[in-house]
């Protein structure tokens, strides 16, 4: 495993559409655990491929409830919508109030290449909409409504 650079707003890798993946071999699988360790080490809740260079439809996140590997992910289902504030790894310092749905189900592949589906509520739907987002070029200062300023007192 390795840490990864995590790509910084401004990047054009970050605006680019990813690509599905096709084959499930160790390569994805050392892709995965990178982005797993890297996520872990930035202290966030989720990572997209692009978000350390790689055009690849793969998405870790982690909201405490331990990690959740989402290979060629898509939205299936969401219900109900909450503005709240959300912030990125990549994009350092910024947070902005983003709607969401409240409750998504997505399908996905996990790392062999099976399909499943998984379905999330509050946090963890907004990690799936954000990291998937991710994987289409879209930035969450793209649909933030209002962006909050940082606390001048730390």
């Amino acid at each position: 495993m390795a840490l990864r650079k995590i790509r910084k707003y401004g990047d054009e890798v970050l605006r680019k559409k990813s690509k599905k993946v096709d084959v499930f071999d160790e390569r994805l699988h050392t892709l995965i655990e990178d982005m797993l360790e890297t996520m872990r080490e930035a202290e966030g809740v989720g990572l997209a491929a692009p978000q350390i260079g790689i055009l690849k439809r793969v998405v870790v996140i982690d909201v405490g409830e331990g990690p959740i590997v989402l290979v060629n992910p898509e939205i299936i289902e969401s219900e109900g919508e909450i503005t709240q504030p959300e912030g990125c790894l990549s994009i350092p310092g910024v947070v902005g109030e983003v709607p969401r749905p409240t409750r998504v189900k997505v399908r996905a592949q996990d790392k062999w290449g099976k399909p499943y589906e998984i379905e999330g509520e509050d946090l963890l739907a907004r990690a799936f909409c954000h990291e998937i987002d991710h994987l289409d070029g879209i930035l969450f200062i793209d649909k933030a409504t209002k962006f909050i300023e940082p606390d001048s007192e730390g």
